[in-house]
């Protein structure tokens, strides 16, 4: 494990992405318990693009542009949904001053979804992981498994930690309507722009 790798992922999980926008959402939304479910499901959410990577699954996916058309769209029409969520008076996403108690695991697999369904990360990791490695073929997948686990690390207590911030941030927009609508539409905006942003990807 190298100083460089570190770095290089944590900078990479603290960059706002789909994951990070959910989570904080969650949190302004649900609270900080919801915000760690939320920060569980994208986490678990990135262990499928890990394994393909290790596996080389992920060049296959880059190789066959039917399948990853047909992952990202899947995508975009989830994170069309999330926005559309946030748009409801009573959508599972909305930011609102009436505590909704929601399963944990219905939290989590949203923000599982958000990541599994995106197939530029199997790519990503493709391309992230092999220059840490010692070159050493017998110990490759081993190497890559241990990484992986140090990302999905880093990757939680990041977006646990954005979910603290929205949830202690949430007390203070409880108070008005005007600043939760304005943050609803907000969040929907930046999820229909992430949206358009995938269908836009090529592999």
């Amino acid at each position: 494990m190298t100083p460089q790798f570190l770095l290089t992922a944590f900078v990479v999980v603290l960059a706002p992405g789909s994951g990070v926008i959910y989570t904080l959402a969650t949190g302004l939304g649900r609270g900080r318990r919801a915000a760690f479910w939320a920060a569980l499901g994208c986490t678990i959410g990135i262990l499928p693009h890990l394994l393909a990577a290790a596996m080389g699954l992920a060049a296959v996916l880059h190789a066959s542009a039917l399948m990853f058309q047909i992952v990202k769209f899947a995508g975009v029409a989830y994170l069309l949904y999330l926005a559309w969520q946030m748009l409801r008076a009573h959508g599972a996403l909305s930011v609102s001053a009436q505590d909704r108690v929601e399963p944990g695991w219905i939290i989590a697999r949203r923000g599982a979804l958000i990541n599994l369904l995106n197939p530029k990360l199997s790519i990503f990791f493709l391309a992230l992981l092999p220059p840490f490695l010692s070159g050493d073929p017998a110990t490759a997948t081993r190497e890559m498994a241990g990484l992986g686990a140090v990302f999905m690390g880093l990757t939680f207590a990041v977006f646990a930690l954005y979910g603290i911030f929205a949830a202690r941030a949430r007390t203070l927009i409880l108070g008005s309507e005007r600043v939760m609508r304005w943050l609803n539409r907000g969040f929907a905006g930046i999820f229909a722009a992430l949206a358009a942003r995938l269908a836009l990807e090529r592999a």
